[in-house]
């Protein structure tokens, strides 16, 4: 007679039910169980009862009949009879079980729909919070389906009907609603584009009713049998009236939705509504144009991780936009801002925006231009931006070149410096420009051509191949066979590698020399070239590895007896050490490795563990030891024969 017993009873029942998948016939008298519970006075009976339906309920259609009682046959219309339970704890526990059903892959009926539109009305949040989640789950299954507007003749679709339900929520008193509803709007894409753009306007009709023509409320008056006096059609007849329960001004619909949501107090909500914009823009291109001005208002919020969110919602939309001057204006003023993620996320987005005229390039070029000398840290990031704003708009950058480049068509300019990181920023736009723009080269000074070939060569991942005049390619240092296609820090890692290969011809000393000179350069190589860096690093490693064995292998250190240098123990262990560990490395950590460099990978690792082998034999005593050690170093010298 315990309510709390009998709770307990019914979540041990739950447990078990969960466990016999393959049982139907005891699931089915589990269900029978909570059906006949139900009636009970404890919510926390009704509710464990509820939760036992949903997880345990009949989802498939060939249920045996021998164990298909009553009660079991319509487990929705069980479920939904509880939606108006007094207990607001056992109607949210109803919603969940439907919810359940759902997920557990049973179609839910298009009835539900109209009782859960009632909750969204409910006082208690948890059971307005569950009903917006059953009415977005209705919605997906039966978007197309017609449903009658309240206080009106007309009909709408059910998914847009439901996307103005779940749109009136996001001014809903409790933030966790509306946090909800703001994401689930974002996933509601078969919307009609009437309705979404609804969501951007906060105008208002008196009471969201559709405005009859003259014809139709003539024929109305006609149909109705009143007289007029004849001076006037249809002044004596009676008024329309007008059910006060009916007209809620409150009941705004979509209108302005994302408005509310985008100023909300609660930071949460305002996160929730820039994503849901982001995935609806995306979808479609004229609600993206329409939703610009209020994400560049995000932009200011005040706090961080929306202004982060807004931007990286602006960068997956940018595709379908183009910014304004103004909308550009409030967008560079974020470059003040002291966060570096916020500075960076903000570079990454003009990488891929499109800017309407060349006033809006220039002030981009200045406004990147000032952030790199207030945060000096940031250059690598702005040359990158710079480079894509200008390979982007090259018929924006054009007639900018003579003022960005100080020429004079009679006057020779000095010639800027080179080391200036603002200088080499303008010269990444113009240079990216120019790819596309074959009448811009005409516009450079001999220095300009210079330093491009200077900037090619170190920075060449910033500045792309030019088709320039034969008559200054004389100034470029690139040698003569290279063709403008061809890159130079791809020929200076073959250049480095055949150096390595007549490593046979030269004395030990010089072996370790040119060894250490090719290690550095492609460390450094690996810096400055990214797209090179995995293959440098890869191939200094295993320099590295060669290099570790050279010195462990001096004649001159293992012509002294063992008990009398220890130190050349301890370095030749130490090398063998880590040799191991570096080849490990190449084998695992590296993607795109060829079998063939496998098996030089495999055989360095063998000469190392041969080092570790000589090594242990000349610093133990006895013979016992080694055994073990020889016979495992045999095996796998066998195995990597095979």
């Amino acid at each position: 007679e315990s309510h709390q017993v009998l709770a307990q009873l019914l979540d041990t029942l739950l447990v078990i039910g969960t466990k016999l998948t393959e049982n139907p016939s005891v699931r089915m008298r589990l269900v029978e169980v909570a059906c006949k519970h139900l009636t009970d006075s404890s919510h926390g009976v009704r509710n464990k009862c509820l939760q036992l339906i949903g997880c345990l309920g009949p989802v498939e259609k060939g249920v045996a009949k021998e164990v298909e009682s009553q009660a079991a046959k319509d487990v929705q219309k069980i479920i939904g009879d509880h939606f108006n339970d007094q207990d607001p704890r056992v109607r949210t526990a109803a919603i969940k079980a439907m919810l359940q059903l759902h997920e557990r892959g049973l179609k839910l009926q298009q009835a539900i729909y109209s009782q859960a539109c009632k909750l969204l009305a409910d006082d208690y949040e948890q059971v307005r919070s569950a009903a917006v989640q059953l009415i977005w789950v209705l919605s997906q299954l039966y978007p197309e389906s017609i449903v009658p507007i309240p206080s009106s003749n007309e009909e709408i679709r059910l998914v847009d009907d439901a996307f103005g339900k779940i749109c009136h929520m996001v001014s809903d008193g409790s933030w966790v609603v509306r946090v909800q509803a703001a994401k689930l709007l974002g996933s509601m894409q078969q919307v009609s584009s009437h309705f979404l753009e609804q969501t951007l306007d906060k105008k208002l009709m008196s009471d969201l009713r559709r405005k009859r023509t003259a014809h139709e409320r003539a024929k109305e008056l006609y149909s109705s049998g009143e007289f007029s006096s004849g001076r006037k059609w249809g002044d004596d007849a009676p008024k329309e009236e007008i059910d006060t329960g009916a007209v809620n001004l409150i009941e705004s619909g979509a209108c302005g939705a994302f408005v509310h949501g985008l100023e909300d107090e609660m930071y949460e909500v305002r996160i929730a509504a820039v994503e849901a914009l982001c995935m609806l823009a995306q979808s479609s291109p004229s609600f993206a144009e329409k939703c610009l001005d209020f994400l560049v208002d995000m932009f200011n919020d005040e706090i961080e991780e929306v202004r982060l969110q807004s931007i990286h919602t602006m960068r997956k939309i940018s595709n379908n936009i183009t910014l304004r001057e103004d909308q550009l204006d409030t967008v560079l003023a974020v470059l003040e801002d002291s966060s570096r993620d916020i500075r960076e996320a903000l570079h990454e987005l003009l990488c891929c925006t499109n800017v309407s005229t060349k006033e809006g390039i220039h002030l981009a070029l200045v406004e990147l231009l000032k952030n790199l000398t207030k945060y000096p840290t940031d250059r690598e990031s702005i040359w990158k931006c710079l480079k894509f704003l200008g390979s982007r708009h090259p018929t924006l950058v054009l007639p900018l070149v003579p003022e960005l480049l100080s020429t004079h068509p009679f006057f020779d300019t000095p010639e800027p410096d080179m080391d200036d990181p603002a200088y080499i920023a303008v010269l990444v736009l113009i240079f990216n420009a120019a790819k596309s723009c074959p009448t811009m080269p005409a516009l450079f000074s001999d220095h300009t051509f210079r330093h491009y070939a200077y900037l090619r060569d170190s920075l060449s991942h910033l500045v792309p191949p030019l088709r320039l005049p034969g008559r200054k390619l004389v100034s470029s240092p690139v040698s003569p066979s290279i063709t403008p296609h061809e890159d130079p820090s791809q020929q200076f890692l073959h250049q480095s590698l055949e150096r390595v290969y007549n490593l046979q011809h030269l004395d030990p000393q010089g072996i370790q020399e040119l060894l250490e000179f090719t290690i550095r350069d492609l460390q450094r190589l690996g810096e400055l070239q990214s797209e090179l860096a995995g293959m440098a690093d890869f191939t200094a490693t295993y320099l590295q590895c060669q290099l570790l064995l050279i010195k462990a292998l001096q004649e001159k250190l293992w012509n002294v007896a063992a008990p009398l240098y220890l130190k050349q123990n301890a370095l030749a262990s130490a090398a063998a050490k880590q040799i191991l560990e570096e080849t490990y490395k190449m084998e695992f950590m590296y993607s795109g490795v060829e079998s063939r460099q496998v098996v030089i990978i495999h055989h360095m690792r063998l000469q190392a563990k041969a080092l570790q082998l000589i090594v242990t034999a000349r610093t133990t005593r006895g013979v016992e030891p080694l055994f073990g050690m020889c016979e495992k170093f045999l095996q796998e010298v066998d195995s990597f024969q095979r």
